[in-house]
Parts: C-alpha cells; structure tokens; sequence
C-alpha cells in the first residue's frame, strides 16, 4: 500500500529557541542542513508520484538536501499563521496568557485551529487519490504537519498537541485493512554514533 511521507524542516534559529515561526522566512543553521542530508538513507530508494513542500526556503532547502524534488510548492503546506505571536515563545505568552494553548486558542491576527485544519484537509483531499499510483512526499512544519497527521486520523487539530515533531524527522502515513492509520511517527535520521541528537522545537 502506498503511503504519505512528511518531512519536518530541519533546524533554524528560531527553531533552536523555541520560537514560533511562521510567515518569517529563515534559513536553515548549519546544523539544520546537516540534519536535513542525514535524512538522506530514509529516502533513498523512494518514488513519488508527487513531492509538495511548504513555499518557506527552510522547508525547500531540507526537500533538496534530503534528496527530494519538489513538483510545486503549496501554500496549504505554510506553518500555522501565528499573528501576533510570530517570533515568541510559548513562556512568554502564557506569562501574559495563562492557559493559552495554540491548539485551541490559535494566534491573534493569525489563524484559530480550524482554519489550519480546513488548508490542511484539503491538502489530503488533493494528495490522498494519488495513492492509487504510487507514495506522496509533503514537506513542511511542526505545528502544521501535526494538524495533518492529526486529521488523516479523523481527529480534531487541537490532536496535533499529542503528536511531538522534532526537526528533520520522518514520518509516515498509510492504511491498515482499509482504515487510516499513522505508521511511524517522528523518525529521526541515523547517526553514526546511533544515538539521535535533541531536535525538539517545541513550541
């Protein structure tokens, strides 16, 4: 059975602090790139009948070194619009905002859980009839990819909160006896030492 493949970016350095970054196009650090090459050996030997990557340059920059090429970019695929939060992090906000969660609360001047749930379910609306033909590799962020796993499964977005992503980490989607299941969560890429390095950027 043919799958999807998501792939988060790897490391910038907003990432690295725990920032939220959306609409704000950074590039990857060094050490984004590296983790980005290093997840070459889980993709090789792969074939897509389609590759889509977020329009971002840190999420096309990973799709490249990981040995990927992208058919188009989708802004479907974009990170969770943040607003007013875009470059903070989660301590700062709850300190002014006890209890805020962006899972149910989204981001002011940005956008509330469903809106990133209706761009991400149509996302799969358009990727899942290719799977007739062959496997589907998406490209993007942390918060959003989440969303995505999140309604493959048939859950709400606010889901997404249960499923950790880290940086430049694979995962993959598929069926089981017809149902749609999750078949491997934030994979990291092999290290030579065996041990995979802390790419948490949790938010």
């Amino acid at each position: 059975m043919n799958e999807i493949l998501l792939v988060r970016h790897g490391e910038t350095t907003w990432s690295a602090s725990h920032r939220h970054t959306s609409y704000t196009d950074l590039e990857l650090t060094a050490d984004g790139e590296r983790q980005a090459r290093a997840l070459v050996p889980l993709l090789a030997g792969r074939r897509f009948v389609r590759v889509l990557s977020s329009p971002r340059q840190r999420a096309t920059r990973t799709a490249h070194l990981a040995g990927l090429t992208v058919d188009a970019t989708d802004p479907d695929l974009a990170e969770w619009n943040y607003g007013d939060y875009e470059g903070r992090t989660t301590a700062a906000i709850t300190e002014e905002r006890p209890g805020w969660t962006i899972w149910t609360d989204g981001g002011p001047g940005g956008e509330s859980p469903e809106q990133v749930a209706a761009r991400l379910d149509r996302v799969l609306d358009r990727v899942a009839p290719l799977l007739e033909r062959g496997s589907v590799a998406l490209v993007g962020h942390g918060h959003s990819l989440r969303v995505l796993g999140a309604r493959w499964i048939g859950l709400p977005p606010s889901a997404g909160g249960s499923l950790r992503l880290d940086t430049a980490t694979l995962s993959v989607l598929g069926h089981e006896h017809g149902r749609r299941v999750i078949q491997r969560w934030n994979l990291p890429a092999p290290t030579p030492s065996g041990n995979a390095p802390d790419r948490a950027a949790r938010h």
